[in-house]
């Protein structure tokens, strides 16, 4: 097989009659048949073929290929956002009276997807911290069947133990599923640790510019594959054809990207730990970082997300995100340019303050998601505000 690099770019391409060097984009809703034979056994599965672009477009399905190449899975299905894949995955393979085990730092809005949607149709989800083992163990019930996690966690980088979830989720009968969406298969391979199925939002480092909005679920099972189609071609939560064509394109620089991410947000964090105004890193590429030595095995680098907490108060979070002129005030990430948030207010709002004190979500947590800008700029514009922060803090304190 060849190398990541060169699947990144040449998995899944299928040049048509005109002899394209680039992919092609099929901007259709629908095929045209033959005949009308031909359409009855596309239609009921008899031939291969494309049908209609809500389940069957060639441009989504060169995405499709060459993602599932570069992760390692056999198959796999874009949505239309990294929220519909996880709710694909969820419907297509759960049912009334079925039981999730998450890891209560997820993202805010999986977390309200299992704690407000899918409990409407009484699907149960039990909540455990990612690192605590026997939390886990204790959470399993009869009933539960999926395992999910997002490893590392968005925004704290806090890392699973795939390989023991893995065999966790085996050893009681249920599947374990792994948010990539952080590392993507250039930084880690959850399939080889024993995960049954990867969810990832293409909107973030697959795309790497911030253009367009995607998702996509990825198995290696065929039993798997036909149910969470089946969700698809019914329900309708489609990848657009242009957007998988953006994605493609941003496949065959992923890994010369996530290379730069890494290298620009290890040196950050470092950084932020000297400065005075910084009550604490989150950084798994830090030794400092409790899950170091787990991310140093799991992953080939430590991703590109790097939060920090500030002494004070949300004002004080704030006032350090609003005095940035570089960087972009976005709840996005996996962008060229480097983005800041304040989770608590934004990502993390719709959940409850038990739950974003659960996930450890505080009111002077920051996010950065650290671009491909020069460092020394992406420094200077944070130290502006933190500076500013330094020198006001004794004011600030005698006031209060």
């Amino acid at each position: 097989m060849e190398k990541f690099d060169t699947r990144a770019i040449r998995s899944g391409q299928a040049r048509t009659s005109e002899s394209e060097h680039n992919d092609p984009v099929f901007l259709t809703s629908s095929f045209v048949f033959d005949s009308a034979r031909q359409a009855a056994a596309r239609f009921a599965h008899k031939e291969e073929g494309n049908v209609y672009s809500r389940f069957t477009n060639p441009t989504v399905r060169a995405f499709e290929e060459r993602l599932a190449s570069l992760e390692g899975a056999e198959h796999c299905i874009g949505t239309s956002s990294g929220m519909s894949a996880v709710l694909a995955s969820c419907l297509a393979c759960l049912k009334s009276g079925d039981h999730i085990v998450a890891a209560h730092d997820l993202f805010g809005s999986t977390i309200s997807l299992f704690s407000n949607v899918l409990s409407k149709f009484e699907i149960q989800t039990s909540f455990v911290p990612i690192t605590d083992k026997e939390a886990w163990r204790a959470a399993i019930r009869p009933e539960t069947r999926f395992l999910f996690i997002e490893s590392p966690t968005n925004p704290l980088g806090d890392v699973a133990d795939i390989v023991w979830l893995g065999d966790l989720a085996h050893d009681n009968d249920c599947l374990l599923v792994v948010d990539n969406c952080l590392c993507t298969p250039a930084l880690q391979l959850p399939f080889e640790m024993g995960a049954d199925i990867v969810i990832h939002s293409a909107t973030k480092f697959i795309d790497g510019q911030g253009r367009c909005v995607g998702g996509a679920v990825l198995m290696q099972d065929k039993e798997i594959y036909d149910q969470v189609f089946s969700f698809l071609r019914t329900c309708g939560p489609t990848m657009s054809p242009f957007n998988a064509w953006v994605f493609l394109n941003g496949l065959e620089t992923l890994s010369l990207r996530m290379r730069a991410h890494c290298e620009g947000a290890h040196a950050l964090a470092r950084r932020l730990e000297q400065h005075p105004a910084v009550a604490r890193v989150y950084y798994p590429g830090l030794e400092s970082h409790p899950q170091h030595a787990l991310a140093a095995r799991q992953q080939k680098a430590f991703g590109s997300i790097v939060a920090f907490e500030v002494h004070g108060d949300r004002d004080d979070a704030w006032s350090v995100i609003d005095a940035t002129r570089i960087l972009s005030i976005t709840a996005n990430l996996g962008d060229a340019k480097t983005t800041i948030t304040h989770p608590a207010s934004t990502t993390h709002c719709r959940i409850t303050q038990e739950q974003r004190d659960l996930a450890g979500i505080r009111e002077s947590l920051i996010r950065v998601a650290v671009g491909l800008e020069d460092l020394d700029d992406i420094e200077a514009d944070l130290i502006r505000g933190l500076d500013a922060l330094t020198v006001a803090s004794p004011v600030r304190a005698v006031r209060c």
